[in-house]
Parts: C-alpha cells; structure tokens; sequence
C-alpha cells in the first residue's frame, strides 16, 4: 500500500475547501457571539470516563480509545465537543444561572455515520446551559436556522420531536423490553415492533404502534392528541412542540414523534434540519439535561452541533480574491506599497525571482511614471 493513502474517511482539506471553511467558522462563531456565546476550545482528548459520561453507547462506539503513557488511565479521541462543553460548564466554569458557549473543531470517530460520511468532521456548535424552560429551546432553534441562513441554505426544513413522550409510554414497561421497543422504533421496523410491544398493555402498545405513523407536518400533534394517552408529561411535551412549531424561524417545520435518534442522550424535545444534497441529518440538536449530573452539577442544557464541511458543500461561497503579484525588487517603495495593500485586504504574493510565473489570473504590481501601480496581468 502507498505510503501517503489515508485511512477510509479520511481526506484532507484542500486550499479551495479549507479557505471556505475557515470563512464561515468564523461567520458562525461572530454570529454566536452576536447572541451572548463565549467561545472556548476544549482538548482533543480526555480520560474516556469523563468523555463519555451521560451520553450513552452510541458514542462509545464511535469513540477511538488508547492509553495514557504517562498515567495509566484509558483516554478518548474526542467524537463530540457536546459533552466537553458540559464538563466545562458544570466543573470549571461553575456559574450560576444562564451560561452559553460555542465552539468549533475536529472529531474524529471510528466509523462513519452514514455511507458517505467523513470520519473527521469539522464540528461547529452553541449550548445553553441554566435555563429549563421552553425560550432556551426555542433560542437554540433559532439559533441553529441562523446558522444554516448564515451558510447559505436557501430553504430549511426543521423536524421535531420530543423523548418525552415514548419515555412516559415506556415508564412501566420491563427495561428489557423497553429496549427492544425502542430499537425497534429506531430502526422503522414495524413486524419487530409488534413483536416486542405484544407484552406491553394493550394501552402501551397501541400507543407505541401509533408512534410509527405520528411524522408529518405540524397537524401530527393534534393526531397525537387523539391517538396517544393523556398523560400529564405527555400533553406538555405536545404543547411544547406546538408552541416550538409556531415561533419557528425555519420555513418548513416537521413533526416525527418516532425519531428516536440520540433517544438515551437527549431528554426532551430534540431536532433535526435536513437538505436534498446531504445524505442524514445536516444539522442535529436538542435537550439533554441529564449530562451535568455526572459532573457534580445537574444544569439544564439544550444545543446542536453541525459539520462544516457538510455545509461548505452545499454553497460555493464568494471565490477566492486573485492575487496581486509583487516583483522580486528591493525597492523600499514597492515594500510600503506591499504592506499598504495587504492591510487593506488584498491579497499580495512576492516573486522569489524575476522569471518566476505568474500565477494564472493575477494582478500584477508594476511601477509606473516612478509609483508602484496594480494592473491587470497582460
């Protein structure tokens, strides 16, 4: 095998890409910041009991694991920045009230979440932390529909849903059928479902079975009235999603109450925003107020998370500025003129000598009647 081959899912970031990533990292992160979002950078690896506290197995999985050479202890190769935000939050930053932070970085998991996904994904993100109530869900909502209007996403289709609502029709169901319920709902498979709802009540399970047809437009909640039990938490998990639906920013809002995606790391309304173009979700958030346990403070918190590179794909972005070429010439003039440019933006590349070619579309600087003038390249 040739020695520069990557591993399966992994690429590099060539300049054309990487430029337009580097561009609206900084675009979301001004826009964060815009809404009160401190930015901070958490390291590319934690000892594993702390990187995967409170967010289930799915992660587990994707989470590549190794040694510490120095202590002993097992270490993890960060899969999500969400749980790290939360450490800091609850252990370092320790506020009270309303804290929000944002970042942006690389992960690196161990198997792709789709077909056609990247191992490394370039992870841009805001949460909110401190505040249980429906506005810090809807901020973070608005805030992710910012997001993708800021990436150039013409038309954004957002999904919700709520894990409330098969957590309280799960309540007294044995764990271990609850867990073959649930997979079963993960995975749209109807003949399992049945299978393993046939030893719930008879309520549970014809609830459970109406769950598979409860997705579509906002009308959805007013069928869930009708179809699923009226229990206290699961009428305010409707509202809430009706309320979300209305104060929406998104331009097309759906409602899939059998979503059951990051099912045991969110608890309570969770979303999703899709577009033709990218295979999955393009962006993934919700409410998962359980994380902060772990870490000595039980904070409420809601979020999401998106790839960079999913989003530079759907959107070429302004081109790159052409060049301004400088001759190889010692003149302190042409260097004042270098700088004077370069400070004002343009983007200036000095010849290492006089026969070096000129870059393909370039500009040229060249001194005319004594002053050092930009001029389109012949």
């Amino acid at each position: 095998m040739a020695s520069w081959l990557l591993p399966e899912g992994i690429s590099d970031v060539l300049p054309e890409e990487a430029r337009r990533v580097e561009g609206l990292r900084r675009a979301l992160l001004d826009l964060y910041a815009s809404y009160g979002y401190e930015f901070v950078i958490p390291p590319l690896i934690e000892y594993l009991d702390s990187l995967l506290t409170g967010t289930g197995r799915d992660l587990d999985l994707r989470t590549f694991k190794f040694v510490d050479q120095l202590s002993g202890r097992q270490l993890g190769l960060r899969a999500d920045i969400t749980p790290q935000t939360a450490r800091i939050d609850a252990h370092i930053l320790n506020r009270s009230g309303v804290v929000r932070l944002c970042y942006a970085g690389s992960v690196l998991h161990t198997r792709p979440a789709h077909p056609l996904a990247t191992r490394q994904p370039i992870q841009v993100g805001a949460e909110l932390y401190g505040h249980a109530g429906l506005a810090a869900d809807a901020e973070i909502q608005q805030l992710a529909v910012a997001s993708l209007r800021r990436a150039g996403v013409q038309r954004v289709v957002l999904d919700l849903g709520h894990t409330a609502i098969v957590r309280a029709l799960l309540a007294d169901v044995p764990p271990p059928i609850a867990e073959q319920i649930i997979d079963a709902l993960a995975a749209k498979d109807a003949p399992a479902l049945r299978a393993a709802a046939r030893v719930a009540p008879p309520a549970t399970a014809a609830a459970v079975e109406a769950l598979t047809h409860l997705h579509g437009d906002v009308r959805v909640i007013d069928e869930a009235r009708r179809l699923l039990p009226s229990q206290p938490i699961i009428v305010r998990a409707l509202d809430d999603l009706a309320r979300l639906a209305e104060i929406s920013d998104a331009d097309e809002v759906g409602i899939d109450l059998a979503d059951l995606h990051g099912y045991r790391y969110y608890t309570g309304v969770n979303f999703a925003a899709y577009e033709p173009r990218v295979a999955g979700a393009l962006l993934r958030g919700g409410r998962y107020d359980d994380i902060g346990r772990a870490f000595g403070r039980a904070r409420p918190a809601t979020g999401f998370s998106v790839d960079l590179r999913d989003l530079v794909r759907l959107h070429e972005g302004d081109p790159a500025p052409l060049p301004i070429v400088a001759p190889a010439d010692d003149d302190p003039a042409l260097a004042q003129a270098v700088a004077a440019l370069r400070a004002n933006g343009a983007v200036v590349v000095r010849q290492l000598a006089p026969d070096e070619p000129l870059p393909a579309l370039a500009r040229r600087l060249c001194r005319i009647d004594g002053r050092w003038q930009v001029v389109d390249q012949d």
